[in-house]
């Protein structure tokens, strides 16, 4: 399996606009988000060997902080012509096997993808109130095959500081995992 790390956009940029649909068709947009304390954006897919080992993880992450006001959106932007197990009807089976309580988005096109400057899956961008960029980086430091358990540790401090209006103190370290699956000739040029 091939590993791809986080691009790390500089903190403090604004979330990108988006209009995305999710597994059921509806249209999803940062401004469906504005009332929220904070937002983290997950580039994510089904068949990553990364995503699939954080899997149950995430969907508790999402389950602990959206009560607390903290809005969680999972995007995939990969190929799913190349990659059919990223097919939008395969992301609502994924939602529900998954248990996942946030909606889960489809960018067809990968210029959300790009916009964010993601790269890999997952990929993680935590907003604050006015939707600047607080933390990106790794959920924890766990990876397919090595024994570290699946904590969410590194995003859990970072969204419980952003949520007790303290700055993060932590250092971020890039989340790793496997690159977007880039349509032929759509490669975004910060790589």
């Amino acid at each position: 399996m091939a590993r791809t790390l986080s691009t790390m956009l500089p903190l403090g940029t604004a979330a990108p606009d988006f209009t995305l649909p999710d597994t059921a068709g509806r249209l999803w947009s940062l401004q469906d988000f504005q009332q929220a304390k904070a937002l983290l954006v997950v580039f994510m897919c089904n068949h990553c060997p990364y995503v699939i080992h954080i899997r149950p993880a995430l969907a508790q992450f999402a389950r602990d902080y959206q009560p607390r006001q903290l809005a969680v959106v999972g995007i995939n932007a990969n190929d799913a012509a190349l990659y059919p197990l990223d097919a939008p009807d395969k992301m609502a089976e994924e939602v529900r096997l998954a248990g996942y309580t946030f909606p889960y988005l489809y960018d067809e096109t990968q210029a959300v993808a790009k916009a964010y400057h993601a790269a890999c899956t997952p990929d993680f961008f935590l907003f604050d109130a006015h939707q600047r960029l607080y933390y990106r980086g790794q959920f924890d430091d766990s990876r397919p095959g090595k024994p570290t358990p699946v904590t969410g540790s590194d995003l859990r401090r970072a969204a419980d500081a952003l949520l007790a209006g303290q700055p993060f103190g932590g250092e971020q370290f890039a989340s790793m995992g496997c690159n977007i699956k880039w349509k032929p000739g759509n490669l975004p040029d910060y790589f």
